[in-house]
């Protein structure tokens, strides 16, 4: 784990503005001490929740994105560590574990152009070191018995997320994904835009269900792909929001009854929501009080293994905004699972 930076004490007291008469999530949260053995250093602590951090843009920049998902890590701890401890945020479940530092990775694709091939093929092995990476994270926190909460990146981390949580269970596991777009392009090279196809032909994913996929961007040649195969199921943005012949609780109900059976993971791609800086920010989208819902709904099942929010690209303008979207949506994912 030589990637990873492990949050600490110190890291937090910087970063905690206390006041008189309050307590604040961060003084309760657990931090390790060693990164010599995440598995063991894990196994014993009286936690349920391990929340780090990937702050990379590479997926999205080999997907030809906007780039800026990096940043959506520390926009989320600033704020986080800075909502009230008490009985409905429970911190004293949680460990702030760190984050992945590919700083590196990040470095050789600041020198490539999206517009040439030969560059974009360098930036998607990229992509694949940062798989690994993630991969052996998640089986880590999976097999320690504890729910990864992961935050940041793009959504080329899904295929990670998904791989690792498969590897510490011993078996395919199943995904919902809150988003606008399905991922589930060719196998041409690793991205933000095929984690899921990739996952699911390399035997990881097995049911997946995509909640509200627009229909302006979802390729023919991927809708007929998704048709044919029966262990994928969608529904639109547009049944559900615009003409309405799709109902947002049945369709929960029905999402959940295609993924719960089996343990399954929770992605949230920003994208999905209206009007947060993404990297596909969208005019049109679900409201941030649907995608809270869409979280409490899907966490409080115990077949619920881990929660990815990703794709965030906040500005030096939206950052506290955007780490106050995603602080919300962690805790309410922890308030639901813990029940």
């Amino acid at each position: 784990m030589d990637k990873l930076v492990l949050f600490n004490r110190s890291n937090i007291n910087k970063l905690l503005n206390k006041r008189t008469g309050e307590s604040k999530f961060g003084q309760y949260v657990q931090v390790l001490p060693s990164i010599s053995n995440i598995y063991e250093n894990l196994k014993d602590l009286d936690v349920k929740y391990v929340i780090f951090g990937l702050p990379e843009d590479v997926g999205v920049f080999a997907n030809y994105g906007k780039i800026g998902t990096s940043k959506a890590w520390d926009a989320t701890i600033k704020v986080l560590l800075n909502i009230q401890s008490n009985e409905y945020t429970m911190p004293e479940s949680v460990l702030i574990l760190g984050h992945l530092d590919f700083s590196e990775e990040m470095e050789k694709v600041s020198k490539l152009d999206q517009s040439k091939k030969k560059h974009l093929v360098k930036a998607r092995e990229l992509v694949g070191r940062i798989d690994t990476q993630v991969a052996y994270l998640v089986e880590q926190i999976v097999t320690a018995g504890k729910t990864p909460i992961i935050i940041g990146g793009g959504h080329n981390n899904a295929y990670g997320n998904i791989k690792g949580a498969s590897l510490a269970l011993k078996k395919p596991i199943n995904a919902i994904n809150f988003d606008a777009h399905s991922d589930f392009r060719q196998e041409e090279g690793r991205h933000s835009g095929n984690g899921f196809s990739y996952a699911y032909n390399e035997g990881f994913l097995n049911n997946y269900f995509i909640f509200g996929l627009h229909k302006n961007y979802t390729s023919d040649k991927i809708l007929k792909s998704l048709n044919k195969l029966e262990n994928i199921a969608y529904n639109t943005y547009e049944d559900l929001e615009v003409t309405k012949e799709l109902k947002f609780k049945k369709e929960l109900n029905r999402a959940s009854d295609f993924i719960s059976e089996s343990p399954y993971g929770i992605e949230i791609d920003c994208d999905a929501i209206e009007n947060i800086n993404s990297s596909a920010k969208s005019p049109s989208g679900f409201s941030t009080n649907k995608t809270r819902q869409f979280i409490n709904f899907f966490a409080a099942h115990n077949n619920a293994k881990y929660l990815h929010i990703c794709e965030a690209a906040p500005t030096s303008k939206t950052a506290s905004l955007i780490g106050k979207l995603i602080t919300y949506l962690i805790t309410d994912f922890i308030r639901a699972n813990n029940n």
